[in-house]
């Protein structure tokens, strides 16, 4: 399947990183597990690590915006009041949150040098994935989530209906994972903004400014399509960058990151939440335990010179979603006795759509 960028759409400005994904940041890793059952298990679990080493004690400062927050996410008091991440990010399906805490907990445990540890905060995201995915059936195992945790790499990451995004659907269509990054140029700093994103939400899609959804007559609110287009679903959304930034300007980083969702046509429904999760890797902001026990002082990037960084959080995120979509593959199951089926993105229409108009950008 086609990325988005091979279709003609690309989004923005700034210019991808080599691989176009969240492990253009350095030392960022990121593992998957597709879980697909019998007739109806349409599930998985993604890890997103943050670097190569022990995220508990050498922890990266983090925090998390919910746009709208109809979701399960766990961890999230503790990052907003701490500022801090201190262990990977597992994104899987709502009902196995509390499986995927509990892997993370033994995961963090065993690690060499946390014996002594009594307490760890496990930060976990979901989408409901119940239109595709018998998640009443709990697929999700501990096995499931080490092996995720275990397979996490540096370098290409899978798309489309794999890991968390299996049994997703994004406006009407199957979503799934998907992945972009942007570099600032050196006169701005040379950093790296990546993104991933769990796309399971709805509203009308626009890819880089074509208004996909509402030519092909697929759109929330169009009533002879809602069912097909419902608009509730949920997004995660995981920022990482290498810039030396405090939790107080990954705050302001996870927020934009939910400009680049707009930007893709989203309705942030009643029922869909809507999260964003960012962190720096940048070697002098993290909270490593010898600066823990000191009055050491950490990097914190210029307020003024952020904006550049918002424009890649917001381009990376819109093209990640667009990854999502083309990426994804069609998926059937049977729930209920009947025959449900996630079909992908029609990408000959959306191809065609697009040279009517002449341009990606044109509405």
């Amino acid at each position: 399947m086609p990325r988005a960028r091979d279709l003609g759409f690309a989004p923005g400005i700034l210019a991808p990183g080599p691989l176009n994904a969240i492990t253009d940041v350095a030392g960022v890793r990121v593992g998957q597990v597709t879980v697909t059952e019998g007739e109806a298990t349409r599930t998985g679990i993604t890890a997103i690590l943050p670097h190569g080493g022990n995220p508990f004690a050498d922890r990266v400062p983090a925090a998390v915006f919910a746009m709208n927050g109809f979701g399960k996410m766990a961890g999230v008091t503790q990052v907003q009041e701490l500022g801090e991440i201190e262990t990977p990010v597992l994104l899987t399906n709502t009902l196995a949150v509390g499986r995927a805490v509990e892997a993370l907990v033994d995961w963090t445990l065993a690690l060499p040098g946390n014996e002594a540890v009594r307490s760890v905060n496990a930060v976990v995201g979901e989408t409901n994935d119940g239109r595709l995915n018998d998640i009443r059936a709990r697929g999700v195992t501990a096995d499931h989530l080490r092996a995720a945790l275990a397979a996490a790499t540096t370098g290409l990451v899978e798309e489309g209906s794999v890991g968390a995004g299996t049994g997703t659907m994004a406006f009407g269509w199957k979503g799934g994972i998907g992945t972009s990054s942007r570099l600032l140029p050196p006169a701005l700093g040379g950093w790296t903004v990546g993104a991933l994103v769990q796309a399971n939400y709805g509203g009308a899609l626009v890819m880089d400014g074509l208004p996909v959804g509402k030519l092909l007559g697929r759109y929330f609110l169009a009533e002879q399509v809602a069912r097909q287009a419902d608009a509730d679903g949920s997004v995660v959304v995981v920022v990482a960058t290498d810039a030396p930034l405090s939790d107080r300007n990954l705050q302001r980083l996870a927020r934009r990151a939910m400009a680049g969702i707009a930007r893709t046509g989203a309705a942030f429904s009643d029922g869909s939440g809507d999260y964003a999760i960012a962190f720096a890797t940048h070697p002098e902001v993290l909270r490593t335990p010898e600066r823990r026990a000191t009055e050491a002082r950490y990097a914190d990037w210029p307020n003024d010179r952020m904006s550049p960084l918002f424009v890649a959080a917001i381009e990376a995120t819109e093209e990640a979603v667009l990854n999502a979509l083309t990426m994804a593959t069609t998926v059937e199951s049977r729930l209920g006795g009947r025959r449900v089926t996630g079909r992908a993105l029609p990408l000959d229409r959306v191809v065609a759509l697009r040279a009517a108009t002449g341009n990606a950008s044109a509405g």
